[in-house]
């Protein structure tokens, strides 16, 4: 494998001009709007390598292209991408000032695949792979819907409780001459604030939300917020799952597509969700230039490497099959994804029926124990 990727990285590459942080910022904003999901990412591969395999010329492929597709995103990118293509651009180049809405995977197997001759191949390798990340993405995040919408409901019929119906038998609570127990008065509080300065609270609420989002945008932060989320009970074992799947499907991929290693590895960081992976897969980078292998590097951190990567990448060096081990490895914790998406709901319905028990009981606590005291009294 070592050859070959020697052989790839010797043949001419397309020119790439070294963009500036004033216009990648430029690019940002003026793409803020560009969304192109990940079916219509995977369609437009798909249909580009049969045209590239059939022997369309790319001008006409991109032209038809822009004709049939429905997004209109990726029909005003493909107009702009025509426009660089018959002007003698690559369509690698063309694409990067897009590098926002595609991501640096999907244009590094492009530009590869134009270098080494074999476009049509490594956009159906991208397509298959683009897929595959839909197709996951698709189960977790259904997977996390059942808990959204227990969390949401019991909120909001307690919220409603609350604000409506507690407020109109306060007053006879209020009238008698009992001491009511401490979590009638805690309700009693809470109505009042919320039925007081209900907008203030959700102005409040959204604030934070914003702020915290802001504060996300800060590296160091983002970077202590991943970590925390790592190490958090049942999440941190999916998000861990999620992300070695994308980290050795993208490794396998880039490397299968001729690739250099350390360009590879650079491209995985930058497509991985956690700061914490994306950190420790540059630092395998800078070890590799050191003459330091992937496997020494994964052995180091087993936390976030089971030892079972480490092997097996260590016995994908030595018999030169790195790019084969790591898309093994891919669907290995893809399928580890599969089983806890469908087992999620079972794991975290015995959390969710305690934190209804306890919301629902608090307030029907508050409002039967003060009635029952005064029945007593009434009795007496």
């Amino acid at each position: 494998m070592v050859k070959e990727i020697k052989k790839i990285a010797s043949l001419p590459k397309p020119d790439r001009k070294k963009i500036t942080f004033g216009e990648r910022l430029k690019n940002y904003f003026k793409n803020f709007f560009l969304r192109v999901p990940l079916q219509e990412q995977v369609v437009f591969a798909r249909h580009l390598a049969i045209m590239a395999k059939s022997g369309m010329p790319l001008l006409d492929s991109l032209v038809m292209l822009q004709k049939q597709t429905k997004s209109r995103s990726l029909a005003k990118i493909l107009k702009k991408v025509s426009v660089d293509v018959s002007n003698g651009q690559f369509l690698s180049a063309s694409l990067e000032q897009f590098s926002e809405v595609f991501g640096p995977l999907f244009i590094n197997i492009i530009r590869v695949g134009e270098a080494s001759g074999i476009l049509s191949e490594n956009l159906n390798y991208l397509a298959e792979e683009l897929k595959k990340k839909k197709e996951m993405r698709s189960k977790v995040i259904g997977a996390m819907v059942y808990p959204m919408v227990i969390l949401v409901a019991t909120f909001g019929i307690t919220g409603l409780l609350t604000v409506f119906i507690f407020p109109k038998i306060l007053p006879v609570f209020t009238s008698l001459n009992v001491k009511l127990p401490v979590t009638t008065q805690i309700l009693i509080k809470v109505s009042n604030l919320l039925t007081n300065y209900g907008g203030y609270v959700v102005l409040i609420f959204m604030a934070s939300v914003f702020f915290f989002v802001m504060l996300l945008k800060i590296r160091a932060i983002k970077y202590v917020y991943h970590t925390i989320i790592l190490h958090t009970p049942i999440v941190g074992k999916l998000i861990k799952a999620v992300n070695l799947t994308n980290m050795c499907r993208t490794l396998g991929l880039t490397l299968k597509s001729g690739v250099q290693v350390v360009e590879a590895i650079n491209i995985t960081a930058d497509s991985l969700s956690s700061m914490v992976y994306q950190k420790e897969i540059r630092a395998i980078a800078v070890e590799l230039t050191r003459g330091e292998a992937i496997a020494v590097h994964l052995m180091k951190y087993p936390s976030l490497f089971p030892p079972m990567v480490a092997q097996m990448v260590m016995v994908g060096e030595t018999t030169g099959n790195l790019s084969e081990t790591f898309l093994y490895l891919s669907e290995f914790y893809e399928g580890e994804v599969n089983d806890f998406t469908k087992n999620l709901s079972n794991v975290l319905e015995p959390l969710l029926m305690v934190v209804m028990g306890v919301i629902v009981g608090f307030v029907a606590l508050s409002i039967i124990t003060p009635i029952y005291q005064v029945t007593q009294t009434l009795q007496q």
